[in-house]
């Protein structure tokens, strides 16, 4: 049985895999000349970038994919565990968070004292809500909410706290705002502030301090790489360089992929693209799941504006993750949900792999991924970016006490257009789809698609939604579906 995959970022790669495994011969399609989608690596003057995603959480879910096929992580790339996991910087003031668990309870304490034993009761829900919501649920292909109406996933996610904000589970343990904000980070790039996302998102916290921040030696591109070279043990042939153009469909099937100009047969499709593009742009209007309007009435996450630095020297205090919170957290995420504009002071995360792996930067330089959240959409100039660069600079040599802007010897932006050219993604967006309540699980553009028997959808913009461990889970509950259907 011959099926396709378009796209290969992380969901595309692990479908690939997982038809493979199933007895499928599989065609990878990959627009770019490297597969990783928003992963992919670029180098420039001797540095290695990592384009996108640059947090290693959820080891577990790495080893549930790899070990489905009878391997591990460590086959195809080294962990290192970071201790500091990440620094938090405001104004005035900073700390970092160490790994250990012990330590972690020893600097809440020293912040506020009494919430050690409140961090051990919010990590215990955390726990709880980890091993329902990626035990269980993710694992679903939220078809319909029937797949819910088990009695025991009903009061779990009663227990869950579907309903109660993110940002009022975590005031109800800490009082103290950089706790508040240490607690309510994790969901920044989930798609709402804090008060609209669901405290179910608190397993995001037992994720971090529970289970620890990891980086790959060499850098996220490394996952690609081993993904790749598995699936290319397992008989899938990947095919990069190749533009899709059009999804042929017969009978409520589909049955050929036109690609640069040629054409190539299937008997199932996975789409792991943006989901809007392939729907909008590759499908005839009758065989779409969703209209134009329904799109724009989504609430999506934010796109960002990104700087990859190359310095010349080293730059002290700046730890390997880096949180710059020392500006309005709610004015920023106004700017970015409510009056989508430019923020006038941007909170920003700073990644600095050469802290930790030498061979991402040269000798006695320094790696800066630099990323600003901005609203989806935003009209940019290089002007608009300049400015940004200048802001963000100023303020880490203010932190830091380290002049380096001079010693900037290699800078690469990338915003909101750069997403829409290099990904076809709606409105430039980096993340998706927010995760607000209406937007959860079966409420969310739907996996199967309707029409079209053996067409299904991967990805952040699908079940269970943006980041690369839930990437993973979408490209094999996908995979799955599509062999199920194939059976039939």
């Amino acid at each position: 049985m011959g099926v396709s995959v378009i796209g290969g970022g992380f969901s595309g790669i692990s479908a690939s895999c997982f038809l493979a495994a199933g007895g499928c011969q599989v065609d990878l399609f990959e627009r770019h000349e490297q597969l990783g989608g928003r992963c992919r690596v670029l180098k420039a003057e001797g540095f290695s970038f990592d384009m996108g995603p640059s947090w290693y959480w959820m080891p577990d879910v790495f080893e549930q994919f790899f070990g489905s096929f009878g391997k591990h992580p460590s086959d195809y790339y080294d962990l290192v565990q970071l201790d500091p996991a990440f620094q938090l910087v405001f104004k005035g003031d900073s700390f970092s968070v160490p790994a250990s668990a012990v330590e972690i309870e020893q600097l809440f304490e020293q912040i506020e004292p009494g919430s050690a034993g409140k961090l051990r009761k919010f990590l215990e829900d955390g726990a709880q809500k980890y091993a329902v919501g990626v035990g269980q649920l993710v694992y679903r292909p939220s078809h319909s909410w029937t797949e819910f109406l088990q009695p025991s996933l009903m009061v779990q996610a009663i227990q869950l706290r579907l309903f109660r904000s993110m940002r009022s589970h975590v005031s109800a343990y800490f009082k103290d705002e950089r706790l508040r904000m240490l607690m309510e980070f994790p969901v920044l790039f989930l798609g709402a502030m804090a008060d609209r996302i669901p405290a179910l998102y608190s397993l995001m916290n037992y994720a971090a301090f529970a289970k620890g921040t990891w980086y790959p030696v060499g850098g996220m591109g490394e996952i690609v790489k081993g993904m790749e070279k598995l699936a290319r043990s397992l008989g899938v042939e990947v095919k990069t360089g190749v533009t899709m153009e059009h999804i042929h469909v017969k009978n409520g099937m589909a049955t050929a992929l036109k690609a640069n100009g040629q054409t190539f047969h299937t008997e199932g499709v996975i789409a792991s693209g943006d989901y809007h593009h392939m729907e909008q742009r590759l499908l005839p209007e009758a065989y779409r799941n969703y209209s134009e309007a329904y799109w724009q009435k989504r609430v999506f996450a934010p796109s960002c504006l990104l700087f990859y630095l190359g310095v010349s020297r080293k730059i002290d205090k700046l730890q390997h993750h880096n949180l710059f919170f020392d500006a309005s957290f709610d004015a920023h995420g106004r700017a970015i949900y409510e009056q989508p504009s430019w923020p006038d002071d941007p909170l920003f995360y700073v990644c600095c792999p050469s802290k930790t792996d030498k061979s991402v930067a040269p000798e006695g330089m320094e790696n800066l991924f630099v990323l600003v959240p901005v609203a989806a959409g935003l009209a940019e100039t290089e002007e608009i970016k300049q400015q940004y660069l200048d802001k963000v600079i100023t303020r880490m040599e203010q932190f830091s006490g380290t002049s380096f802007k001079d010693q900037i010897i290699y800078t690469k932006s990338y915003c909101v257009q750069d997403f829409e050219k290099d990904y076809f993604a709606y409105k430039g967006n980096a993340y998706g789809l927010a995760n607000v309540l209406l937007q959860t699980a079966f409420l969310k553009p739907a996996m199967r698609n309707k029409k079209v028997q053996n067409l299904f959808y991967a990805g952040q913009l699908t079940v269970p939604g943006p980041g690369v461990p839930p990437a993973l889970i979408s490209g094999q509950v996908a995979a799955g579906e599509l062999l199920k259907q194939m059976k039939r």
